[in-house]
């Protein structure tokens, strides 16, 4: 991978907020760490009882200034990727029951607290990119590079199916151009909101959309008054 390069540069207001916001998040996983691991491990005996396999697997990413890093989750599919007959098995057929309860809660998602203490992400940001992807974005969509790749992020309370790939992408670059604590605030919550109500996240996309429309308009007043 090419030493990374950016016309892109966060203002001195936002840098400021990147390095409280990383004294927050190592603070937060320390408080989470023992409760969430006992958690974690009770997730990893039941998908180890009900599916064959390692129950964890991690995978490369692409994260802060484009450095790899390996992320860690719990897994939800079964390992075999064919029936008895062959045929091969959708996403939907290898799921499992545990597999799909995780997810629903986000627990899968725990094991990731590793990666928030050594600083390879953050809880809130853009989500850490397959390698592979890095070739499909623009140089303008390359700015999500500027802040720590996250758990959670604001792409993800419009819902996977209500996105384009181009869709995604843009709110990663809105994110960072918005990138302070109103706006991680804001997702913060609504992630809270999202997993709690034990709804889809599709169920949330409008009422998400207006409030970060109510967001914009608060945006602009301020950005008159940004002290790079």
């Amino acid at each position: 991978m090419s030493e990374y390069k950016s016309n892109y540069s966060l203002t001195r207001r936002q840098r400021i907020y990147f390095r409280i916001k990383r004294v927050l998040d190592i603070i937060l996983a320390l408080i989470l760490l023992i409760p969430a691991a006992l958690v974690v491990l009770l997730s990893l005996i039941a998908v180890r009882i009900e599916s064959k396999g390692f129950p964890i697997y991690k995978q490369a990413r692409t994260g802060y200034h484009q450095k790899v890093f390996y992320i860690y989750k719990i897994r939800s599919m079964r390992i075999e990727v064919r029936d008895k007959d062959g045929r091969p098995l959708s996403d939907e057929e290898r799921l499992t029951k545990v597999g799909r309860f995780v997810r629903k809660t986000s627990i899968d998602e725990l094991p990731q607290l590793w990666n928030v203490l050594k600083g390879d992400m953050s809880f809130i940001g853009p989500r850490p990119l397959l390698i592979n992807d890095l070739d499909t974005y623009s140089e303008r969509q390359l700015i999500r590079f500027e802040v720590m790749p996250g758990i959670t992020g604001y792409t993800a309370l419009f819902g996977r199916a209500n996105q384009t790939i181009q869709e995604k992408y843009n709110h990663e670059v809105e994110y960072v151009e918005r990138f302070g604590f109103k706006i991680d605030a804001y997702i913060f919550w609504r992630t809270i909101a999202i997993v709690l109500s034990q709804k889809d996240v599709e169920d949330h996309v409008n009422e998400g959309r207006v409030a970060a429309f109510i967001m914009d308009s608060q945006d602009d007043k301020e950005d008159s008054k940004e002290i790079k």
